[in-house]
């Protein structure tokens, strides 16, 4: 089924085109990932196929009654509590649980007006998920979500029936969720899909696509130079010579000098080689530091320890609310320990780039915020703001005109150009396309000075720090072995360990004081707790099998889809064998009997 098609779409911001001639289709079963760069386009695109604003040029059908949900970046919720906004048209529980995997489950009685924009697009996205739809719309739907949620949302994007298009910057999302992706780059359009039984992932398909298109304008480029360079030896072969050319020759000449093929994308030309104030020895210290925000009873960061020395590359993950971005704020003396001491080396020059971002004029132009009071700008400001890709208008465009990708990358600008020997990055992936996080990690990896990252990102972690500290809402800050994926696991292991623990309660506290005699045969219950395990055994290797198989589909959209039925049937029966057997497992309790 169709449920989206558009055909030669076109938007422009002022002075500014955005793309042109985009035709895209999302059917039933398509998972399509939009990947650009900052501001070319990708939440403009999203609106118009939604219907939320019209094209300069084109036109969007939908399919007839499609059911088209839609997460926005800024998501508006009706007026009363987290649980009532979740469960609009669907059953209570269903919300709860959906609103509980994404953090929110200690808030269902908070009030939605008085919600972060964080939290409310968390409590929008719950609500999404938890519905039947013909197609989702997401716009950055892992923008504020921990990484207990996003794997979360991984599991259930993977084994969506319906249509999905998902504009996000998350790399492990992309590369286990798509089946498409569509790049935006310079005002054209490229669709990319895997070609073959081993061919991988949409997220794959672009990433080999993109290297074979640089490589060829590369090529392009060289014949051009080349060809160049014989037509400017032409020219030159002196006046009389030159006075008797045809003058239409001389036009191209002088033409293919001064043109230039389309420049190979983007990745890695971001310029971030800024220089940084030198370090001594002595970075920064906290001993024994306590934190407690006003009105709390329990410290947000509890009998913290922790040396920071020069070339250390720290990550920080812990669930939403844990304390990461308060850890950060101490380590840069924007709040006070209650307790503790922390001690920052002479030298120390710290830059923050956090979550909100600088205070920025919407008024003021780009090019003003970056020289500052120095009236005009440099050689060296120019070739800065070019090399962050604000060239020609963009350098005279208003704070308060930038996507807020763009405003997150002048953010980075700015904080980057103050050459700072400590980097604390708060949630540095939310928000920067896929070329400024391969530039920024590039920049990483052999930048001299100490780097403490708050990140839900997976790929940045692995690629960027070398320690990994965890906070788990205890206020206890504790080295993690194994890096992301070793604290993944023991978050696993923690939630299988808790649902063993609330079961083996709920039997205990219905077990009879006295042992009862099970309503059937001993013999018969055993036979009945043996069927129940042997279909649990057979539910759960069908759905591994269906997952492994709706894995390597590809884009056959009616296969997807059956996959996708079948496998929730799949899930359906593991449910209900593993409740039969707990009941069983019950009875034979309460009456005494060893099942072993």
């Amino acid at each position: 089924m169709i449920v989206i098609d558009a055909q030669g779409l076109a938007a422009a911001r002022p002075n500014r085109p955005l793309f042109g001639n985009l035709s895209i289709t999302v059917s039933s079963g398509d998972r399509i990932g939009i990947v650009g760069l900052n501001g070319c386009g990708k939440s403009t695109l999203l609106r118009i196929l939604t219907g939320q604003m019209q094209p300069d040029a084109g036109q969007v059908r939908t399919g007839r009654n499609a059911r088209i949900g839609v997460l926005s970046q800024n998501p508006v919720l009706p007026l009363g509590t987290v649980r009532d906004a979740a469960s609009v048209d669907v059953e209570t529980w269903r919300a709860e649980a959906a609103l509980s995997r994404l953090g929110m489950g200690n808030m269902l009685d908070a009030r939605t007006d008085r919600l972060s924009g964080g939290e409310a697009k968390r409590v929008a996205l719950a609500s999404l998920l938890c519905r039947e739809w013909d197609a989702l719309v997401l716009d950055e739907p892992t923008n504020h979500l921990d990484l207990d949620a996003i794997a979360y949302l991984e599991d259930t994007l993977a084994a969506l029936p319906f249509g999905l298009l998902l504009v996000t910057h998350d790399r492990h999302v992309l590369d286990r969720v798509t089946t498409k992706v569509l790049e935006l780059d310079r005002g054209h359009a490229y669709i990319h899909e895997p070609r073959g039984i081993d061919a991988g992932s949409g997220y794959a398909a672009y990433l080999a696509a993109r290297i074979e298109r640089e490589e060829n304008a590369a090529a392009a480029e060289q014949v051009r130079r080349n060809a160049a360079r014989r037509e400017l030896a032409w020219l030159r072969r002196g006046a009389p010579a030159r006075s008797t050319k045809p003058k239409a020759r001389v036009d191209a000449a002088k033409n293919l000098i001064a043109r230039r093929t389309d420049a190979p994308a983007r990745q890695g030309d971001i310029g971030l080689d800024l220089g940084t104030t030198r370090l001594g020895t002595k970075g920064v210290e906290l001993a024994n530091v306590c934190f407690t925000w006003p009105g709390h009873t329990s410290p947000t960061v509890a009998d913290c320890t922790l040396t920071l020395e020069p070339g250390d590359r720290i990550g920080i993950v812990g669930p939403n609310g844990a304390g990461k971005s308060t850890l950060l704020d101490l380590v840069a003396g924007r709040v006070e320990p209650a307790t503790g001491t922390i001690t920052r080396g002479s030298t120390v020059k710290i830059g923050y780039y956090d979550q909100l971002g600088r205070d920025l004029d919407p008024t003021r132009r780009v090019r003003d915020a970056v020289i500052g009071d120095k009236g005009d700008p440099s050689v060296e400001d120019l070739n800065l703001m070019r090399s962050f890709w604000f060239d020609g208008d963009s350098q005279f465009a208003p704070i308060g005109t930038l996507s807020g990708g763009e405003r997150r990358r002048l953010q980075l600008l700015l904080t980057l150009v103050e050459q700072p020997n400590v980097l604390l990055l708060d949630e540095p992936t939310n928000d920067l396309d896929l070329d400024t996080l391969r530039a920024l990690e590039d920049h990483l990896e052999t930048w001299p000075g100490i780097v403490v990252v708050v990140s839900h990102d997976r790929t940045f972690l692995d690629l960027t720090v070398d320690e990994v500290l965890a906070l788990g809402g205890d206020g206890n800050v504790r080295r993690v072995r194994g890096g992301v994926a070793g604290w993944l696991a023991e978050r696993s292991n923690q939630t299988k360990s808790a649902t063993t623990t609330t079961a083996a309660a709920t039997t205990g506290a219905t077990k009879p004081a006295k042992t009862q005699k099970p309503n059937v045969a001993p013999s018969t219950l055993r036979r009945q707790i043996g069927e129940a395990e042997r279909a649990m055994t057979k539910a759960q290797a069908e759905a591994e099998r269906l997952t492994a198989e709706l894995a390597g589909a590809g884009s056959d959209h009616q296969k997807l889809a059956r996959l996708g039925e079948e496998l929730g049937r799949a899930n359906e029966a593991l449910g209900s064998a593993e409740s039969r057997w707990l009941e069983l497992a019950a009875e034979a309790e309460n009456a005494g009997l060893d099942i072993a």
